[in-house]
Formats: C-alpha cells, structure tokens, sequence
C-alpha cells in the first residue's frame, strides 16, 4: 500500500515548526554555552587567585558566606575571610607557587578542576619546622559549586603524602615498611 505524502501546504508547515524549534534550541543552547564559558572562566580564575594569593579576586569569585573544604587536611572554611586565610596559609610557606591547570569540566552549576600544583617551601609549613628550600610537585582536583554566578561551595582533593615525601620525610607502614623518595642517580 502507498503512504500517503503529505501535501505542499503541510510540508511547508512542518518545515516551518522544524526550523522554529530549532532555532528555539539554538537560542536556549547559546545561552547555555554562555554560562558554560562564564563557569570555566570563574574556574580558572579561582586558579590565578591561588597562584597569586590575590585576595580581592577571591572575594570577587565566592559569596561571603561560601564554604571551602580543604579535604587533604580536613578542615572546612566558612566565610571569605576564612577562605582568605586558607590561600593566605599555603603562600606563608611557598614561594614560585605555581598552579598548572589541566582540564576544567564545567555544568552550568558547578565545575571540577584538574591542576598540579608547584611551589618552594621556604619556610616552615605544619609538621617540617624549617624552610627545606625543595620544589614540591603534586597534582588534585577543586570541585566548585555555583549559586548564580559566584561560588557558594568549593573543595580540594588531593593526595598529599608525595609531598611530604618530597620534603625529605618518611612514612612508617604497619608491618615495618617505610615509604622514603628514592634519591636521584647520581652523575
């Protein structure tokens, strides 16, 4: 049996719906890629501010009563002053701080950053009593979360024995293992 074929008037209606609803799509998806760019470029920005310990920025990018939880060493901040204070506390000890970042994966409320960070520590940091003068390396991620167009919610993940090994220190392992960096081979 024939399908029926639509005549000229209804196909020409129904390419007209079709390209409505497109272009509908179209403005609904450029906005939203609108705030996918915004969302990666506040992303990136929380990384500068870190890097520089510029507080101005950091005030600019969270809302005063945001929340950031510093994870490796599990303790929350709460409030911008407190989250001054926890930049603030990495550049007491580091110079040449230096925050590679990788890749940004955004949503339109929130956002993971993939980074490594690099720094000297000169002077004293927690446990290691003097400035070691070593580079330490290690890499981890910020999940952010957006409300509107600031942060109300961010965290860091990492894994932070590499750099306390990188500082010169050891890790006793039930059984009697010791975790120590191996010493470069020598020229």
């Amino acid at each position: 049996m024939k399908q029926p074929t639509p005549s000229r008037p209804c196909a020409a209606l129904l390419a007209s719906l079709v390209v409505i609803a497109l272009s509908g799509c179209t403005q609904l998806s450029e906005s939203e890629n609108q705030r996918l760019r915004e969302a990666e470029l506040t992303a990136r920005s929380l990384m500068a501010a870190w890097e520089s310990a510029d507080r101005e920025l950091i005030e600019d990018l969270f809302w005063p009563e945001a929340t950031y939880d510093d994870f490796p060493n599990q303790h929350t901040y709460q409030g911008i002053q407190e989250i001054v204070a926890y930049v603030d506390a990495m550049h007491a000890w580091a110079d040449d701080v230096y925050m590679n970042v990788g890749k940004v994966h955004v949503t339109s409320s929130g956002a993971v950053i993939e980074w490594v960070f690099s720094a000297i520590q000169a002077r004293p940091m927690g446990a290691v009593s003097v400035g070691t003068g070593a580079e330490v390396v290690t890499n981890g991620v910020t999940v952010i979360e957006f409300q509107g167009d600031r942060i109300i919610r961010a965290a860091d993940y990492a894994d932070t024995a590499p750099m306390m090994l990188q500082l010169g220190g050891r890790i006793e392992l039930p059984g009697g293992e010791v975790l120590e960096m191996e010493e470069a081979p020598s020229r």
